[in-house]
């Protein structure tokens, strides 16, 4: 029972934060979404496409700023768009074979690797914090994969969703590097159109055939561009409110809810898989507990445009 000085558990939650599960809700039944795309087109085309409807909706706002478009914007935008057209190429590749909510799991990798790129490529040692992350996250993918759990068995799709995570990972760091050099609206309207014309320039490559005209197919990519858009707007507000310690608790359930979705669809983990999943979902937090340098949080609020499934 609660008195009128003692507040309930509901209003521990702030507007914002309500509104970033929201966000975390709808993000994770992406991956179905996508899923279900995959059987009207082929994964380099719905990439390009969404990716094309976002850009075209970030940029009808950034008319103005877009004048003022420097060299270095541009290059930054690019380097950036590269990112994303790996990372949500492979991941919509493996969403032809894997099961949504599995892609998800293994999508979330993205934020343990970012401390591990870091440390390979640029030479910064993670912390005890996301050195446990990474040790987690690792187990967790081996319970997660595999037809008997705890191996290094990898399908095709499960291969190309962690490359996948890896290119994402690559992406929220190209985007701390750039962060504080360039218009961020200026620079995510190039990302975007960058991401959306490679990943047409790969239809051939891939074999790929040009889909007919479907109402999910045009749904699917657009809706999902132009969402994605909006949810932009709405995380940029939200963020300005809520702690990136905070928006890691929360962002870190976007797999439970598209395992929540997946399973109401009817996929099936065996319990040795859900176990696998549960550890990089807690590899994820542990990541960014205590973290002090660039932070995971508040790039991927940057970038958030083409995020996820």
């Amino acid at each position: 029972m609660t008195t009128p000085n003692s507040p309930s558990r509901f209003h521990r939650f702030s507007k914002a934060e309500c509104i970033l599960v929201f966000i975390t809700m709808i993000w994770g039944g992406t991956f179905l979404l996508v899923q279900h795309a995959m059987a009207v087109s082929g994964p380099m085309f719905f990439v390009g496409l969404r990716f094309a409807a976002a850009a075209i909706a970030v940029g009808f706002f950034s008319l103005r700023t877009l004048r003022d478009l420097t060299l270095f914007e541009l290059k930054a935008g690019v380097f950036i768009g590269v990112a994303i057209m790996f990372g949500y190429g492979l991941q919509t590749i493996g969403l032809q074979t894997i099961l949504s909510s599995q892609s998800a799991f293994i999508t979330a990798l993205y934020v343990p690797f970012v401390p591990l790129l870091q440390w390979l490529v640029l030479g910064r040692r993670p912390g005890l914090m996301p050195s446990l992350g990474i040790m987690l996250a690792f187990a967790g993918l081996m319970l997660l994969t595999g037809p008997a759990g705890a191996s290094l068995n990898f399908s095709a799709g499960e291969i190309a969703t962690l490359i996948g995570a890896i290119a994402i990972a690559a992406e929220i760091i190209l985007i701390s590097a750039f962060a504080g050099q360039v218009d961020v609206r200026r620079v995510t309207v190039v990302q975007l159109a960058t991401a959306s014309l490679l990943s047409f320039l790969m239809v051939v490559p891939m074999g790929e055939v040009l889909p007919g005209f479907s109402w999910l197919l045009l749904f699917s990519a657009v809706g999902l561009g132009l969402t994605s858009a909006v949810i932009q707007v709405a995380m940029n507000w939200a963020q300005q409110s809520v702690s990136p310690t905070r928006a890691t608790l929360i962002y870190a359930g976007e797999p439970v809810w598209a395992g929540v979705v997946g399973r109401i669809a009817g996929e099936r983990f065996p319990p040795i898989a859900m176990l696998g999943a549960a550890l990089i979902v807690v590899a994820v937090i542990v990541s960014e507990m205590k973290r002090n340098s660039s932070n995971v949080v508040d790039a991927k609020a940057e970038v958030e445009p083409e995020n996820q499934g």
